[in-house]
């Protein structure tokens, strides 16, 4: 690893300002994928900035408008917070799924995102729960939705001199739950060969609304809206469930690696999807 400068700001300001100066600098939220990369050569710079002090990055805030959670909030914040586990379960699932125990406390699900692997665990079920991105930079702020971040594996949407502030979750509708299931060859801290990330919105025994996203089977986390769309207003049964699962199959384009083959994560796209379905829906039936 060469060496580099070290900066850590405390306001966002700051940051700004640092990476205006800076064109080259790379953002560290929680280290755990960067200093990886920098060691293995993957990623160079003169400048790193640490963002974990600055406040508006760690805010975690749950309230009538839904879930502010900053984009260097810790996993451990996340499912340790009594009131996300609640409202947000599925989340909570999610963060203590990312790495190990020692991961957890530095990664941060913002960090999941920036990375853009097409393995993240995070970003599906982000997607699902219709997270917007708050992003700023030197034109000032604005928003994009999580399936619109992530633009190649490693690339998003952040321009040169931006970095993404945090995410919003909206509030969970009532008869409403979310899960996220991945498949992977060993039972920890392993990377997904595919995952499924569901949330579903219940009325009366039928379907009001669903969105899927898949990881890993794709050049980006993939938002699989037709699978999702087909279940509006349909019962919930297990043929429903099957229909909108091969739609999401028929909507990845997976590669074969040393993890699996495209033929086996078509397959996983299917189960995956119908498992992570039935879970959310009974979370749906049992919400108040």
């Amino acid at each position: 690893m060469k060496w580099f400068d070290y900066s850590a700001p405390s306001s966002l300001s700051e940051a700004l300002k640092l990476l205006r100066e800076n064109s080259q600098a790379l953002l560290l939220a929680g280290g755990t994928d960067l200093l990886v990369q920098m060691r293995a050569g993957r990623k160079q710079t003169d400048l790193v900035i640490d963002i974990k002090n600055i406040a508006e990055l760690n805010q975690l805030v749950l309230d009538a408008s839904g879930l502010r959670l900053g984009a260097a909030v810790p996993c451990y914040r996340i499912y340790n917070h009594r009131d996300i586990a609640r409202g947000y379960p599925a989340l909570s699932d999610v963060a203590s799924l990312i790495g190990g125990t020692q991961i957890q406390g530095r990664a941060s699900i913002g960090g999941n995102l920036c990375n853009a692997a097409p393995s993240a665990d995070a970003v599906p079920l982000l997607i699902a729960l219709g997270a917007i991105c708050r992003i700023a930079g030197p034109s000032g702020e604005r928003t994009v939705p999580v399936e619109e971040f992530c633009t190649a594996p490693g690339k998003t949407v952040l321009k040169q001199g931006e970095l993404l502030v945090s995410l919003h979750l909206p509030p969970p509708k009532p008869h409403s739950g979310a899960a996220y299931l991945r498949f992977i060859p060993r039972n920890e801290m392993d990377i997904a060969v595919a995952g499924a990330g569901v949330s579903v919105e219940l009325n009366n025994g039928n379907f009001q609304s669903v969105r899927i996203a898949l990881g890993a089977v794709a050049p980006t986390p993939l938002y699989a809206k037709q699978a999702g769309d087909s279940l509006a207003g349909k019962p919930v049964n297990d043929a429903c469930i099957q229909t909108a699962a091969e739609l999401a199959k028929a909507a990845a384009s997976p590669i074969t690696d040393m993890r699996g083959t495209a033929e086996y994560r078509r397959h996983l796209c299917a189960v995956l999807t119908a498992r992570a379905l039935k879970q959310a829906i009974q979370r749906a039936q049992e919400a108040k």
